[in-house]
């Protein structure tokens, strides 16, 4: 086996890593839409089914180390490609073909480097827990709530549509399609009011400290 065919598996072997790399998802792409609120300036973003599985603040970005699967795999390609043409096409002698190869790598792994942290991870996201606070979300009834009774909710989160359990908080039957607000959450079901009752005169939307 001769100079130019190691520095070819080299590259070969570099490549195909960083194609394995993207595909199982070593370089992480996220994506979060914006909160929709209730109208009027009643209380509660729309919300997941619980703050407590709600990050909190989110830097991905914070710290990306040098030495990751990415950075080894374009190592590995830009070494074995620069190597192959120094060897092959410029028969280049092995001292001056393995420093233009190790030059090259370092400079692949830069920007595998520069793209993580500054283009894919540098991403910081500072999520308010209140923004998933679930009192006070407005929904509609999806899954009639029968006396005493659970029934289902759906709501509008980032864009989304979420479901969750829901019970009457004065324990009266609610049919499908009706608005109602999340009074209180506990144990992954919300207890709702209709909303047409919060919002008849003297009566308000309020949340739990």
């Amino acid at each position: 086996m001769t100079l130019p065919d190691i520095f070819l598996i080299c590259f070969l072997v570099g490549f195909l890593l960083s194609i394995v790399s993207l595909l199982t998802g070593h370089l992480h792409l996220h994506h979060h839409g914006g909160l929709h609120h209730l109208p009027h300036g009643h209380a509660g973003g729309h919300a997941g089914h619980t703050a407590a599985h709600a990050p909190g603040t989110h830097d991905a970005g914070a710290e990306v180390p040098w030495l990751n699967f990415g950075t080894i795999s374009a190592f590995l390609a830009w070494f074995g490609g620069a190597g192959y043409l120094a060897t092959h096409y410029y028969h280049a002698m092995l001292l001056t073909a393995l420093g233009v190869s190790v030059g090259s790598g370092l400079v692949g792994a830069s920007v595998v480097f520069v793209f993580l942290a500054k283009v894919l991870m540098n991403r910081p996201e500072h999520l308010d827990p209140a923004d998933f606070e679930m009192v006070g979300v407005l929904g509609t009834v999806s899954d009639k709530i029968r006396v005493g009774g659970t029934g289902e909710i759906l709501f509008t989160q980032q864009g989304a549509r979420k479901a969750v359990g829901a019970r009457s908080e004065n324990g009266v039957a609610i049919p499908s399609g009706v608005e109602v607000v999340v009074t209180k959450y506990e144990d992954g079901i919300a207890y709702v009011r209709r909303w047409d009752e919060l919002t008849a005169p003297g009566m308000e939307v309020t949340k739990e400290q």
